[in-house]
């Protein structure tokens, strides 16, 4: 049965007399800095010699390199990019670890795919927030916190759970639940729906603003009714509280007659196979063999697939909408 460790589990007071290293202070590295700061801990940043670095001094963190901070802490939160981590595992982190050391990653992919393998005698754990980096420090602010994924990789102290749990405690990480899966199950979830749901969904938003905009109706009241007004991000942000079946049979009867009467004319084999596929390429590495080969030649596919999505004349009117509507898109 599924383990959901809450605050009530974790011992706080077992990181007094330890030192966390944040390494990386990127998008995501920065807020789970802002939360361990605001919670107490003994915190240091290992900064790359970046605007990040520069970034952490001026927002009064106690900053060094990446090599101080693996020798002055006894745990190290690797938050660096998947892609860039491996190498300075590598160089800067693996000739100093030593005995004792706890590493933590917010995502399993490097651990999981071989990239980073860490040594037989250091502890190894997963805190992996289900949330993106913008809303860590909001979220840890407002005492609401956030679901997170949690893993024990290595227990080579036989402590690895006392610890995970208490820094997850610091990063406001188990306020709202912090699940115990796997690193490859966090690795493939997480892979899976930016590669099976998150282009679906692209895709049907295109197509039935491409369909409504030919067919003569107003881009404003296309744009808005498909997902400028929020409608659709609220159903989603109830089924997130509720269930999808709960927030199914709170909306009006007559939009309930109209998803279930039709939702058997998307039950296509053909989507199911797709799916399935796409677990299969992430379960074998083949995705991961793509993207490190991707990563290697400077994002050439990358920048050809976005030049294609920015080249469609939708986002024109898209964009004449928001204006329209009054809406920021500079920020």
């Amino acid at each position: 049965m599924t383990v959901i460790y809450y605050e009530q589990h974790a011992n706080p007071g077992y990181l007094a007399e330890r030192q966390i290293a944040v390494i990386g202070y990127g998008t995501f590295g920065r807020p789970v800095a802002f939360n361990l700061r605001d919670s107490g801990v003994n915190l240091m940043i290992g900064a790359l010699n970046d605007v990040s670095g520069q970034q952490a001094v001026s927002d009064g963190m106690k900053v060094g390199s990446i090599e101080e901070a693996v020798a002055e802490s006894n745990i190290l939160l690797m938050l660096l990019p998947d892609e860039i981590m491996p190498a300075i595992y590598l160089e800067r982190i693996s000739p100093h670890l030593k005995r004792g050391h706890t590493l933590i990653f917010s995502s399993a992919y490097t651990v999981m795919f071989r990239f980073i393998e860490p040594p037989p005698f250091v502890d190894v754990g997963l805190i992996a927030p289900r949330i993106p980096g913008a809303v860590v420090h909001q979220l840890h602010e407002s005492g609401d916190g956030f679901q997170s994924f949690v893993a024990v990789g290595q227990d080579a102290t036989g402590q690895s759970w006392e610890t995970i749990l208490a820094v997850a405690h610091a990063m406001g990480a188990l306020r709202q639940g912090g699940i115990e899966v796997s690193f490859e199950q966090e690795t493939e979830l997480d892979l899976f729906v930016h590669q099976a749901i998150m282009p679906a969904i692209h895709s049907l938003l295109t197509t039935a603003a491409n369909l409504l905009l030919s067919r003569g109706y107003p881009p404003e009241a296309v744009f808005t009714e498909l997902y400028l007004s929020g409608e659709l991000a609220f159903y989603l942000k109830q089924a997130a509280e509720r269930g999808l079946l709960q927030t199914l049979n709170l909306t009006p009867r007559i939009n309930q007659y109209g998803t279930t009467s039709r939702i058997d004319r998307f039950d296509e084999l053909k989507l199911q196979r797709i799916m399935e596929e796409t677990l299969k390429e992430i379960h074998s590495g083949d995705f991961a063999r793509e993207w490190t080969k991707e990563a290697g030649d400077n994002y050439r596919r990358l920048r050809n697939f976005l030049k294609v999505q920015e080249k469609l004349e939708l986002w024109e009117l898209e964009q004449q909408t928001l204006e329209m509507l009054g809406r920021d898109t500079e920020t």
